[in-house]
């Protein structure tokens, strides 16, 4: 099918799953064909065609190298293949029509089943934001059941410990605009009313701690509250009436990431310090992690498991090498 990107470049409903999209040629540019299918993930960045273009081999590869530089000589990463890999598992498990085979909580199920086709009064959940949801729900409840399942968990860990040894990071990316804030709720949702109906579970649970890069950002979560006048869970109908009190235990700590660098417990001028000091071992002033943690998020202390929720995590950057 031929048709004019520039006349119509959205073909699909944000309500359903893509089923038609536009080709690209090698340079990201718009072939004006549109192929009957769901784009596949790939790290592709579409730049605007230059009026002469130069013949530069070593400038197409820092285009198209996206997403890529994670591999070394001891671990390789498609990163590609896991992504679409991860999605047609979860498309496979979403077109199960019975309940009783998706793997899952009753309670999960019944979330499920909201989010896909309760008739919202107003804003409705965009099919990005459920899949979201989705793929971190079949990570954490289906997944373990399966052989090909286990194998994704497998990478996961891998990559994990090579990256981040000690803490399990998991990554959703969605587009400006999708909505994250929305994602984030229904997975607080999931976690909370799970862990409230299931306390001895290990899968779930009802702390969170939302780490955000700014302050104005910090202030636009705060919707993320069950306390909260807009608290999304009743004003966007993301969770059903009669589960409305589980979502209430939760106890969420929103926090700007600034928060956790120590802080100074005596304010000591240069000249205070130096006579405090004398000849001995460096003062130590600064708190220490526990004292900050103490500070940060109290009401999260005596919890065992805490579910981090990094918002704008691509903020986030390991050291350089």
């Amino acid at each position: 099918m031929s048709a004019d990107f520039f006349s119509k470049p959205i073909l699909n409903s944000p309500y359903a799953c893509p089923s038609q999209y536009w080709e690209l040629d090698a340079n990201g540019q718009p072939t004006h064909k549109t192929i009957n299918d769901r784009r596949p993930a790939e790290f592709i960045t579409p730049i605007p065609k230059p009026k002469k273009r130069k013949k530069s081999e070593n400038q197409s590869s820092i285009v198209f190298d996206e997403g890529k530089g994670l591999s070394t000589q001891d671990q390789a990463y498609d990163v590609t293949a896991i992504i679409n890999g991860v999605r047609a598992q979860v498309d496979a498990w979403r077109k199960l029509q019975n309940p009783s085979d998706w793997q899952v909580t009753p309670e999960t199920a019944r979330l499920l089943q909201h989010w896909r086709h309760h008739k919202f009064s107003d804003t409705r959940p965009f099919f990005c934001q459920v899949e979201a949801a989705e793929t971190a729900i079949w990570l954490a409840e289906v997944a373990p059941n399966t052989k090909v399942g286990k194998g994704f968990l497998e990478h996961l860990a891998n990559a994990n410990h090579d990256a981040n040894p000690g803490l399990a990071r998991l990554a959703l990316k969605l587009a400006t605009g999708a909505g994250k804030t929305t994602v984030m709720a229904m997975l607080i949702a999931w976690q909370t009313i799970n862990a409230v109906r299931r306390p001895n579970s290990k899968k779930f649970t009802r702390g969170f701690l939302v780490v955000t890069p700014g302050l104005t950002i910090k202030d636009r979560l705060r919707v993320l509250q069950p306390s909260d006048p807009d608290s999304y869970y009743a004003s966007r109908e993301l969770v059903p009436n009669d589960l409305l009190d589980e979502v209430r235990d939760a106890k969420i700590v929103i926090t700007n990431y600034h928060a956790f660098k120590l802080r100074e417990r005596l304010e000591l001028s240069k000249g205070g310090r130096s006579l405090l000091q004398g000849r001995g071992e460096e003062l130590q002033t600064l708190e220490t992690d526990g004292q900050m943690l103490q500070r940060v998020m109290p009401d999260l202390m005596g919890m065992k498991n805490i579910l981090v929720l990094n918002d704008e995590a691509h903020h986030c950057y390991r050291e350089k090498p």
